[in-house]
This record gives structure tokens, C-alpha cells and sequence, in this order.
């Protein structure tokens, strides 16, 4: 979660949390999905259903911003790559996010420098991620989780991809031009 999103491009799940509303001992947070919440989170994350999406959150200060670590957990409703049968997968994914205040004259990427064009920000493996006006979204963290945790390509237990009996094997891209030049040639 590199860039909060404008009013435009707005998470599905909502939940803001400021740094002030995070006690120095810390925070727990669970968060449950409602059927409104699961729906556009399934038509983001083109699944064909959600029926339960929970995310549980120990939140602690750390410096000026916010650690998040805990655990997004669904299950998806998807279709198998071979059979296109619907079937279940169950999405269990760890969370372990800093999230760091921007440091004077720090930019996110994306964001109109002086010339009023898009300033790439280089981004290293263990950067913390900007924490944009003392808020981090946990909904839309715990978004972003679950489709990182989705099957990209889900397989029902068994299911094995046999080509249609009757397929010949591909000649290849030139085929029909190795078969033009040959009646050409009166072979």
C-alpha cells in the first residue's frame, strides 16, 4: 500500500485509525466485514463471492507512526482453472506493516513536483509505508492482504487438464506457409 487512494479510487473497506487513537501500551482492532463491505470487496478483487472476510490487528506506536501486525483471513469464492466449477479457497495471510510519518519535502509517488509532473520515489524492500495525515486504513490494508493471498490460479482437489482427444499437435506459427510452399513447389 504504496499511495492512499483519492475519494475516486476509495477502498471498498474503510477503517481509519490515527495515531493519536493508538494508546502507548498499544491496540487490538478486529474488524468483520458486513455483506455490503464483502460485496464490492468480490467485484474488486473479481472473486465470484466473499462470504467472510475478518482481519485482527495488534497496533502499537512506533517513532512518530504505527506498526500493524496481525492476521486477514476470507473465504473466497472462485472458479477452477480447468473445470470452471466454483469452489471455495480459504485465505489465511500474516501482516506485518511500519507505517512512518513523511519526513519534510518527502514526496509519495505520484505526486506533482514543481514541474506539475509525477515524482517517482524510489522504494526499497523494507521501507516503511507513508502514513498519509496521521491515518492508516486498516480496511484497506486488510484488502490489499487478502488479494495478495488469493489462488491466483485455483484448482479444485483432482483436477487435471487433458486436451480435447482429437487436437492435432501445433505445427507451429509457420504452418500454413510450410504448406503453401509446398503445393507451390507441385510437391
Amino acid at each position: 500500500m504504496r499511495e492512499q487512494g483519492s475519494e475516486k479510487h476509495a477502498p471498498p473497506w474503510h477503517a481509519p485509525l490515527a495515531v493519536e487513537d493508538v494508546a502507548e501500551t498499544g491496540a487490538h482492532i478486529d474488524l468483520v466485514a458486513d455483506a455490503a463491505t464483502r460485496a464490492a470487496v468480490t467485484r474488486i478483487a473479481g472473486l465470484r463471492d466473499l462470504p467472510r472476510l475478518e482481519a485482527n490487528f495488534d497496533v502499537t506506536r512506533q517513532g512518530g507512526g504505527l506498526r500493524v501486525v496481525g492476521r486477514v483471513s476470507a473465504t473466497a469464492g472462485q472458479s477452477c482453472v480447468v473445470t470452471l466449477e466454483p469452489i471455495a479457497s480459504e485465505v489465511d495471510e500474516a501482516v506485518d506493516v511500519v507505517f512512518a510519518p513523511q519526513t519534510a519535502g518527502e514526496k509519495t509517488a505520484g505526486e506533482a513536483g514543481a514541474s506539475g509532473q509525477p515524482v517517482p520515489r524510489e522504494v526499497k524492500w523494507n521501507d516503511p509505508e507513508p502514513l498519509i495525515g496521521g491515518v492508516v486504513d486498516l480496511g484497506a490494508l486488510a484488502t490489499e492482504f487478502l488479494i495478495l493471498g488469493l489462488d491466483p490460479y485455483p484448482r479444485k482437489p483432482g483436477a487435471v487438464f487433458k486436451p480435447a482427444p482429437d487436437a492435432k499437435a501445433d505445427a507451429g506459427p509457420f504452418a500454413a506457409l510450410a504448406e503453401l510452399k509446398r503445393r507451390q513447389d507441385g510437391r
